[in-house]
Parts: C-alpha cells; sequence; structure tokens
C-alpha cells in the first residue's frame, strides 16, 4: 500500500497501469477525510502544453522503485475526471471521481469534503 507519509518522495514519480503502462506522473495524494488515509492518486497527464490532473483509486495500489502501479487500465484512467495543473478539486466534483470507478460516495452529515489533498 502507498504511504501518505512518504508522498514528497514519490511526486513526480511514475504511475503505470497494472500491464506497466505509464499513465502519467504522480502529482499529489488525497485522502479520506473520515479515515485520514490514502484514497486517490492526483496523476499529470498530457502533453506539455495541454496538461491535467486525473485522480486514480490508490487502494489496490503497489509501489516499485520509481513507479506507483494502480489495478486499472491506463485508458480508464485518462477518461477519469481531471482539473487544471493549478486547479483546485471542488466538492461538487468528487462524486463524479468516484462514480468513474464505481465507488460509493457520500459527503459527511455535515456536507463535509470526503478528500483532502496532502
Amino acid at each position: 500500500m502507498f504511504e501518505a507519509e512518504n508522498i514528497r518522495e514519490w511526486r513526480d514519480h511514475d504511475v503505470v497501469d497494472a500491464d506497466g503502462r505509464k499513465i502519467g506522473t504522480l502529482e499529489s495524494i488525497y485522502v479520506d477525510t473520515v479515515t485520514d488515509r490514502p484514497s486517490f492518486a492526483a496523476v499529470t497527464v498530457g502533453l506539455p502544453t495541454r496538461r491535467r490532473l486525473v485522480f486514480v483509486p490508490v487502494e489496490k495500489a503497489t509501489v516499485g522503485p520509481g513507479y506507483l502501479k494502480v489495478p486499472y487500465d491506463k485508458g480508464v484512467v485518462k477518461d477519469a475526471p481531471g482539473i487544471d495543473p493549478d486547479g483546485e478539486l471542488l466538492a461538487d466534483a468528487e462524486g463524479a471521481i468516484f462514480a468513474h470507478y464505481d465507488m460509493p460516495y457520500a459527503q459527511g452529515s455535515g456536507g463535509e469534503r470526503r478528500l483532502a489533498r496532502r
């Protein structure tokens, strides 16, 4: 499992799919605000002039020398909801990310955010 406290060491490392194909580079980790456990990786994808951040679950991810391997196909991850590299993940966009991966989503009882960047 990917350890959130090591994020500074892993930023800019490759994120690869189950077949070892490079998806992009790790930008940051978002933790579940309920459990404080790593939940999603924000991955930089695209050409230098058209970069964006997409999100991929890290629950079953594995770490190797210089990479983070996720159990999702490269195409599925690249089609995931994303944001501008300098943008912010808005609370009302969180549900679409969970839905893309067929994961249940619920805000906190007071409407609190579910994801927080680390």
